[in-house]
């Protein structure tokens, strides 16, 4: 069991997690996850990102003991050292060392229904990460963001997606003229405060590319070319704009339900 503060496996986790987080992310292919459910999806599931160190103290190694880890580096720790290594006020006694899925955005392909999510330049991490949740909720085919957005890696997204995760996958700093040449065919949308075409009319034939712009300033859609159509939510109350997260929730629950219909 690790005691001491001064382990270099603590100054290894606070490294990805810290300032220079993002950084020491991409150069290391490793990520943190906090928590029991994100310990449990990076257990039990086929996909995603799989788990190269699980530090745990003994409370919360009870909280997934119905759970196989045998196959797993389990490094147990005191609460002290669980707390120094912490991202969270108030630490679950578990910490996932993972690795970052090796993405090729390239062999991403369509299958006559897919739906794509594309983020251009989002910045709060709990946007991001409420964003990929409800995308796996709805059925929704990947996340794809653009050069400058969030890191779907750092420690307030992954857990705000509350296990998500490791049930769709994600692409990172893809411009949009890539998307756009790869998926020169299918539809593609931006929404926009700045239009009447309801997202309620909109026809989706096929495969389609949601685009959400970043929080404050949106997304022109003109930057983005002629390929892109500007659709809106419809509202019939006072309030004058909505949370980006809540924006695309709707937008990803219409889009479910016309894939579904």
């Amino acid at each position: 069991m690790i005691e001491s503060l001064h382990s270099p496996h603590v100054a290894r986790v606070k490294a990805l997690i810290g300032s220079k987080g993002a950084k020491e992310r991409r150069e290391q292919g490793l990520f943190i996850a906090e928590g029991a459910q994100c310990a449990r999806e990076a257990l039990t599931s086929n996909s995603g990102p799989q788990i190269k160190i699980l530090y745990a103290t003994e409370n919360g190694l009870s909280k997934i003991s119905e759970l196989d880890f045998n196959a797993v580096d389990v490094v147990e720790v005191s609460e002290p050292v669980m707390k120094a290594m912490s991202d969270t006020v108030s630490p679950q006694g578990l910490i996932s060392l993972c690795y970052k899925p090796e993405a090729n955005f390239t062999q991403l392909e369509v299958t006559g229904s897919s739906t794509f999510i594309y983020l251009h330049e989002i910045q709060d991490p709990g946007n991001a990460g409420t964003i990929l949740r409800t995308a796996d909720a709805m059925g929704m085919s990947a996340i794809i963001t653009s050069p400058d957005s969030v890191d779907m890696y750092s420690p307030k997204v992954v857990r705000s997606t509350a296990g998500s995760l490791w049930h769709i996958p994600i692409f990172e700093g893809i411009s949009f003229d890539r998307v756009d040449k790869q998926f020169s065919d299918i539809q593609k949308f931006l929404l926009s405060s700045h239009v009447r075409t309801s997202i309620l009319d909109l026809k989706i034939p096929g495969d389609c590319i949601a685009i959400f712009g970043n929080e404050a300033r949106g997304v022109d859609a003109s930057a983005l070319g002629g390929s892109v159509t500007e659709v809106t939510i419809p509202m019939a109350g006072r309030a004058e704009s909505l949370n980006l997260s809540a924006a695309a929730s709707i937008v990803m629950f219409t889009l479910s339900s016309k894939v579904a219909g």
